[in-house]
């Protein structure tokens, strides 16, 4: 059971709770009535802001949608006035422009294109939007005007600013020095490079606005002229400059030339250097003409489109390919009438040419690559056309050295070396300088050569056509030997021309391509300049003879001899006095021009001579067959050597 106090003080904590839960029940009502009055008079301020709102976007909307009206309206005005304004430009193009069409575009081509510009517009727009009108006339009339004025300044430009490239650069350029392992390439600089810019600029507004392809006609005929008169004035200047000395080359570097010889071209005999100076020049302007054509296409790229760039470089070339083709021809003709003449060392002058055309050929090829066929054909027909010519004339050498004719007015007097021999060793030393050239040259008139043509090949026909050059001028020889009455100088002749003929043949290394087809000709030779002069010493047989035993008569000394017996001993004498006399008188006016071969033969005759006279003298020494032996004892030994050592002396 509870006790009273604690009941009595938990009712009143109980009550004061709820007095005060009371009291907060009351503050909310009064609060929640508060609120919902607020909210009443938010609603109704809504309400009201609502409706006015509504009133105002009534009034706003169409007052915007006006306005709206009225800024589009504005564009379109500022737009058309714009639009007027454009038009009328138009309309005064012609007259804002006059001035400069007119006055032309040097000197300000940028300026120049820009109104240029502006009149094509105004020719577009009347085109498109007035094609009747007058001003469309007008406009096009200046259009064409400023096109016309701009293909002049195009011409005047090339015409004034190029030049033909000076001799002197042109053979730096060609140039190869082979001691430098790096090669400065020579640029060869057409034209000043603001002036290739203005080139470059109205070559592409004729190409892309001016609808206009005769500028390339003009292009091709202005470089044209320039490369050909660069050309004639390399020949020129050889022609003015070349001495006989040797080949002309640029003072600015001295350099061996690629593919040209580095002796003079071979000199015929009786010629002077003018035409070594012609066969340089030539060669010379070949190289030239591969690298100015080079350096002309690399310069045509940047102005011609590239569509057209292989048509114009193949008229550009055409003028100075055709006047070395004609020139070649004309060596061609020049060689073909020597042959006809018998003149077959005129032929000469086509081996370092044609050897030059062929080493250069690859070059040439690549230079014309993408021209018309009949342009790339050009040195090809021209290769072929030496090579023929040049074979013929080598197959007719051949057979001039057999038949040339035994004229005894034209023999040697004195027994030397026959010009015959001499013009036709030269021939083949100066063979041998172009020996793959004219192995080559012979090769392309085989019929398998074509399947079959090597360096081997060629060096074979080649020591085939010597050989047989060789054969024929020996068989000749021994003909023309037979002029001579006395068989001892037939001797001495043909001792010194095959001599003169393997001395040369072992000086100039023909011998090596001699050999490759005869290998025992060296031997040959030695064998018949020894038959020759074992025939020559035959001669002395007849002096000789006379100092034998044959009818000395035997006798005991003291012995008295008969008068035949003496009468034959004084023939004897006097008929090997005679006979030395003789022999020494007539050989002494013969030539053996090989001081080698001259002493090997006299010191031979000396000794089998004097050696028989000795004996002889010896033999006759106790014998009494005159009162007057010097009469008949006219010579010492030592004398007969003196005598015979003064042969073949034509200076004494």
């Amino acid at each position: 059971m509870i006790p009273t106090e604690d009941a009595s003080a938990r009712k009143r904590e109980i009550e004061e709770k709820l007095k005060q839960e009371q009291e907060t029940l009351s503050f909310i009502r009064e609060n929640l009535e508060k609120s919902d009055q607020l909210t009443n008079g938010m609603v109704s301020i809504l309400s009201s802001f609502e409706s006015r709102l509504m009133q105002l976007e009534n009034s706003i909307i169409p007052v915007h949608k006006q306005t709206e009206n009225l800024q589009r309206l504005q564009e379109n005005v500022d737009k058309t006035l714009s639009c007027m304004d454009h038009v009328i430009s138009y309309y005064h193009v012609a007259k804002d422009t006059d001035r400069i069409i007119r006055e032309g575009p040097t000197g300000r081509l940028d300026e120049y294109l820009s109104c240029i510009a502006k009149i094509q517009k105004a020719v577009e727009y009347f085109q498109d939007n007035n094609p009747d009108s007058p001003e469309l006339n007008t406009v096009k009339a200046r259009f064409d005007k400023g096109k016309e004025l701009l293909e002049a300044e195009f011409r005047s430009l090339l015409t004034r600013y190029s030049k033909p490239v000076p001799p002197i650069l042109i053979l730096d350029a060609i140039s190869v020095d082979e001691e430098l392992d790096v090669q400065e390439e020579v640029v060869l600089e057409h034209l000043p490079e603001a002036v290739l810019q203005d080139i470059i600029c109205i070559a592409g507004w004729l190409v892309e606005y001016g609808r206009n392809q005769d500028f390339m006609n003009v292009y091709f005929q202005i470089r044209s002229n320039q490369l050909d008169r660069s050309i004639k004035g390399l020949k020129d200047h050889f022609r003015k400059n070349s001495t006989s000395s040797g080949i002309l080359y640029s003072p600015a570097v001295q350099t061996k030339r690629k593919d040209t010889p580095t002796k003079k071209a071979p000199k015929r005999p009786g010629k002077d250097d003018v035409l070594d100076i012609e066969i340089d020049s030539y060669i010379h302007c070949i190289s030239a003409f591969v690298k100015l054509a080079q350096s002309e296409y690399a310069l045509l790229t940047e102005i011609i489109p590239e569509h057209h760039q292989k048509k114009t470089f193949d008229s550009l070339i055409q003028e100075a390919l055709d006047n070395l083709m004609l020139e070649g021809d004309n060596i061609v003709s020049a060689a073909r009438r020597a042959i006809l003449r018998h003149d077959y060392s005129a032929v000469l002058t086509i081996f370092p040419i044609l050897r030059h055309l062929k080493m250069n050929k690859s070059d040439f090829d690549a230079t014309l690559q993408g021209t018309a066929a009949s342009t790339k054909n050009k040195l090809p027909a021209l290769i072929t056309s030496m090579e023929t010519i040049g074979a013929k004339a080598l197959e007719e050498f051949a057979d001039s050295i057999k038949n040339d004719p035994d004229k005894e007015y034209n023999m040697p007097k004195d027994g030397t070396v026959h010009e015959l021999t001499s013009n036709a060793i030269l021939f083949l030393q100066q063979l041998l300088d172009f020996h793959e050239t004219a192995g080559a040259m012979l090769a392309s008139q085989e019929s398998s050569s074509a399947s079959s043509f090597t360096s081997d090949f060629s060096k074979k026909l080649l020591s085939t056509y010597i050989c047989k050059v060789l054969g024929n001028l020996q068989l000749n020889l021994l003909s023309k030997s037979k002029v001579y009455e006395d068989s001892a100088l037939s001797a001495i002749f043909l001792h010194n021309n095959y001599n003169y003929i393997l001395k040369s043949l072992e000086k100039s290394e023909l011998i090596q391509l001699v050999t490759v087809t005869q290998k025992r000709a060296e031997s040959s030779y030695r064998e018949l300049i020894q038959q020759q002069i074992q025939d020559y010493q035959r001669s002395w047989v007849r002096v000789t003879d006379h100092l034998t035993d044959r009818n000395i008569p035997v006798f005991q000394p003291g012995t008295k001899l008969k008068d035949r017996e003496r009468q034959v001993i004084k023939d004897k004498f006097k008929g090997f006095n005679d006979g030395l006399e003789e022999l020494c008188k007539i050989q002494k006016g013969w030539a053996i021009p090989d001081k080698e071969q001259r002493d090997f033969i006299r010191q031979a005759q000396k000794k089998e001579v004097s050696e028989a006279y000795r004996t002889f003298l010896q033999r006759c020494a106790n014998i009494s067959f005159t009162k007057n032996p010097e009469k008949y004892h006219k010579y010492r030994p030592e004398e007969v050597e003196e005598m015979i050592e003064r042969l073949f002396d034509t200076s004494a």
